[in-house]
């Protein structure tokens, strides 16, 4: 008798809590809380909140966060990895010398830049990317200063005052030769993440040095000058 009475009264709690969960599951679902974040919120599995709230009508609510979980060993080792390697980068690349400067920025021009036009044109959302255009353009050619012109292209709804500013500082060009930014439309079936700051668009207007930047990158591309 016992024995029986221990084991329905452990049923009967059990059973009894899982009414509560449900209940609960059934609550966040009206809510429009996804099944996911309700598995979440409930430490229960998905397929349990699934059945529970199959008939509850769901209309979608904000996304929640979520305190993010502790990292497991694959994604400790994982992270232990990616510290490691970004560090023997820095060590592998060191200083650069001026001619190793000037070919990772034909490098990376090559990618980037605009190759025809008349004029040095480059364009980025990473602003360490465009700064280390700016820093390339400058130290490798006779630049005047006064002719570089920035253009930010921007998703409607964000600041743009604030992301020139941002831009300004990154290039070291003056917001007085900053042109009229561009406003683009998100498209949210597309794309959901937006770039605060933008696209930042710099050119020189000089056809000399566009020439000289394509005599750069036409030698680096050449056959003679990649290591056999």
């Amino acid at each position: 008798m016992r024995i029986e009475h221990t084991f329905d009264t452990l049923f009967t709690m059990g059973y009894r809590g899982k009414q509560l969960e449900q209940g609960r599951a059934r609550s966040l679902r009206a809510a429009g809380w996804t099944v996911p974040d309700i598995a979440a919120e409930l430490a229960v599995a998905k397929s349990s909140v699934a059945l529970w709230v199959r008939d509850v009508p769901y209309v979608a609510g904000p996304r929640r966060l979520h305190r993010p979980r502790p990292p497991n060993r694959l994604q400790q080792a994982k992270q232990a990895e990616i510290d490691f390697l970004l560090a023997q980068g820095r060590v592998r690349i060191g200083q650069l010398s001026d001619r190793e400067f000037l070919v990772a920025g034909t490098a990376l021009y090559a990618g980037e830049g605009t190759k025809g036009g008349g004029g040095v044109s480059f364009a980025n959302s990473d602003p360490r990317m465009v700064a280390v255009f700016c820093a390339w353009l400058r130290r490798s050619f006779e630049i005047d200063e006064a002719r570089l012109r920035v253009r930010v292209y921007l998703h409607e709804g964000l600041d743009h005052d604030a992301a020139q500013a941002f831009w300004s500082e990154v290039t070291g060009v003056p917001l007085a030769q900053f042109r009229r930014g561009y406003r683009a439309k998100a498209d949210p079936t597309i794309r959901r993440n937006k770039h605060h700051n933008g696209c930042c668009y710099v050119r020189y207007n000089c056809s000399r040095t566009h020439r000289a930047v394509m005599g750069l990158v036409d030698a680096l591309l050449t056959s003679d000058a990649i290591p056999g």
